[in-house]
C-alpha cells in the first residue's frame, strides 16, 4: 500500500517531463491518475507506462485554459470516481520576449495557460475536495516569480501571479481541509529546457506536498532541496 493509495490525483502537463515523472510516481504510490494535457497521445503513453507498471490512471485530452473543457474533466471525474483528493498544476508554456517585442497574443497565450489555467483547474477541483473536506493542491512555479529577467517577461508575470493565486486558495480553503503550496523545480530536463536534472529527481519534494499531514504547511513556497520530509526517494 502506497502513501497516496486510492487518492484520485488530478495532473496537468501529463504528457512529459515533470508531468509524467510526477503521474508515474504518484501511480506507483498507489493514486488513481488523471493525466490531463493537450496531447492525447502522449498521455496516453504515460498511461501504458504506469499500467505496465501495475498502476491506474485514465488520459483525458482538455486545454486547461477552456473553461468548457476543465468541466468536462470535472464532470468526468465526479461520475467515474466521485472525488479529487490531490492537483498538480505542472502545465506551464514559454515564449520568448522583451516587453518592447512580445506580441498581445503571446503575452494572452501564456497567461491563460500559466495563470487562468492553474485557476480554472483548482476552481473546478474545490467543489470535490470541500466534499471531503480533504485536498492537496500544489503549484509548480519558478524563480522568475520573483527575479524577472528579461526576455520572459509574459512567463515571468505568469508565474509571479500563479504564486499570489496559491496563496489566496491557501487562506480561503484551509478550513475546508484544503492545503495549497507552490513548489519552484529548479531547472530540470524537460521541452523547455534541454539541461538540468532529469524529473524523476524531484518527484519525492513534490510527493511530500501532496500528502502532507493535517496540519502541513499551507501557502508556502518550496524549492528544490528544501522539503526534510520529503517522501523517500
Amino acid at each position: 500500500m502506497g502513501i497516496l493509495s486510492e487518492k484520485v490525483a488530478v495532473v496537468t502537463g501529463a504528457g512529459s517531463g515533470l508531468g509524467r515523472a510526477t503521474a508515474l510516481r504518484f501511480a506507483e504510490e498507489g493514486a488513481i491518475v488523471i493525466l490531463c494535457g493537450r496531447r492525447l497521445g502522449r498521455l496516453e503513453e504515460t498511461a501504458r507506462l504506469i499500467a505496465s507498471a501495475g498502476g491506474r490512471s485514465q488520459a483525458l485530452r482538455l486545454d486547461i485554459a477552456s473553461e468548457c473543457d476543465v468541466l468536462r474533466m470535472q464532470e468526468f471525474v465526479r461520475t467515474a470516481y466521485s472525488r479529487i483528493d490531490l492537483l498538480i498544476n505542472n502545465a506551464a508554456v514559454v515564449e520568448l520576449g522583451s516587453v518592447a517585442d512580445t506580441s498581445l497574443d503571446s503575452w494572452n497565450y501564456q497567461i491563460s495557460v500559466n495563470l487562468t489555467g492553474a485557476f480554472l483547474m483548482t476552481k473546478a477541483c474545490l467543489p470535490l475536495m470541500r466534499e471531503r473536506k480533504y485536498g492537496r493542491i500544489v503549484n509548480i512555479t519558478s524563480s522568475l516569480a520573483e527575479n524577472g529577467a528579461g526576455g520572459y517577461v509574459a512567463y515571468s508575470v505568469s508565474k509571479a501571479g500563479l504564486e499570489t493565486l496559491t496563496r489566496t486558495i491557501a487562506e480561503e480553503e484551509i478550513t475546508h481541509g484544503i492545503l495549497t503550496n507552490m513548489y519552484n523545480p529548479g531547472t530540470i530536463r524537460t521541452e523547455m529546457h534541454a539541461t538540468g536534472q532529469e524529473p524523476a529527481a524531484v518527484v519525492p519534494d513534490i510527493l511530500a506536498l501532496a500528502s502532507l499531514p493535517k496540519h502541513g504547511p499551507n501557502g508556502k513556497l518550496f524549492e528544490v532541496g528544501g522539503l526534510p520530509l520529503a517522501a523517500g526517494g
